[in-house]
């Protein structure tokens, strides 16, 4: 009779995976390579070109110079197209949308080297983007169409914001002065309403951070407090990371309207508090005044605002409906926060 084991025999080992080829993986980093080179590659472009655009406001080679805003994403996009053509044909959506992700990854690049803060970038990355996916498609057409060299083409883009520069092209920065004007109904008398315009302490964010200006990064107020001198209205106003300033009146009446001006000193704008490039009083953009005026509706006030502001760039094209409707966002959300204000109890106020 035989003896019954006391456990099954062990299983022989499954046999381990085999390690793949040395020449398999290198191939596989070959291809993951050469994907991403050709985005790499633009948005080095881009960072080359915004290292030699690095000058003063109102040089030829200010970041602000049109050549620059629209040619330097061009050729990124241009070029993008170029490396990725030189590896293998790609279809027209490559040519569109991949430029952006070149210029996506420049514009981040120029912020990690604090060329750019995050303000400037979300205001002027949809105009990059078009414009890298513009030039892309173009290097893609011309790719297709001709059979010579496509080098010098590539390279030609992305000089010739820097000749244009040499030679003069570009630095102008005509003026455009633009209002917008917005009004509320505010179930509240003209004496509580004036008290509040002219007085708002302890601004909290939940307030006003509806504003489009605040979400990308402008710091939000927190008090604007005013009194009388001899020669008008001084309000005082305190934002967020330490920006200060004044707003003067020689032109008001009680209840009925006030006429404010802004005064900026040296030290109002902390280094660092906004990005240089839209920088309130600046070479690119300013306020010039603002204008409340409070008109009686039965047992209620409508309130009215109007902003007057300045744009100076080459592409106020461009420039001046965006600062049309931060500004006239900031308006909205401003007159509900006197309205809710006013509205208000005593008590909650």
């Amino acid at each position: 009779m035989s003896k019954i084991p006391d456990s099954p025999p062990t299983p022989p080992p499954l046999p381990s995976a085999k390690p793949k080829p040395p020449r398999e993986r290198s191939s596989r980093m070959e291809k993951a390579f050469m994907a991403g080179w050709p985005i790499v590659g633009g948005a080095l472009i881009g960072l080359i070109l915004r290292g030699i655009f690095n000058g003063n406001p109102g040089s030829d080679f200010a970041a602000m110079v049109w050549i620059f805003i629209l040619l330097a994403p061009f050729a990124i996009g241009a070029f993008t197209v170029y490396l990725a053509e030189e590896i293998r044909p790609r279809t027209a959506r490559y040519h569109f949308f991949m430029p952006m992700l070149s210029v996506s990854l420049c514009v981040l690049g120029s912020m990690a080297l604090l060329w750019e803060g995050w303000i400037c970038v979300i205001l002027i990355l949809p105009l990059f983007a078009v414009m890298g996916a513009v030039g892309g498609v173009i290097m893609g057409a011309l790719y297709r169409t001709f059979r010579g060299p496509k080098a010098p083409t590539a390279y030609s883009f992305v000089a010739l914001p820097v000749v244009l520069a040499m030679l003069g092209v570009g630095g102008e920065q005509p003026r455009r002065y633009e209002h917008v004007e917005r009004r509320v109904l505010i179930q509240a008398t003209p004496a509580q309403v004036w008290r509040n315009l002219l007085d708002a302490d302890h601004i909290r964010a939940d307030e006003v951070d509806r504003a489009w200006m605040y979400r990308i990064g402008v710091p939000t107020p927190l008090a604007g407090l005013t009194h009388q001198t001899p020669t008008g209205l001084v309000r005082e106003v305190r934002m967020g990371k330490g920006i200060h300033f004044r707003q003067m009146s020689a032109d008001w009446s009680p209840q009925r309207y006030v006429h404010w001006q802004y005064k900026f000193e040296e030290d109002s704008v902390p280094a660092g508090a906004l990005d240089d490039h839209v920088r309130i009083g600046g070479d690119y953009f300013d306020l010039l005044d603002t204008r409340y005026t409070l008109t009686p509706r039965g047992d209620a006030t409508e309130l009215s605002i109007r902003m007057d502001y300045r744009v100076s760039t080459g592409f106020n094209w461009y420039t001046v409906p965006l600062a049309d409707w931060l500004i006239g966002n900031f308006s909205e959300v401003i007159l509900e926060f006197y309205r809710h204000r006013a509205e208000a109890p005593a008590s909650a106020v």
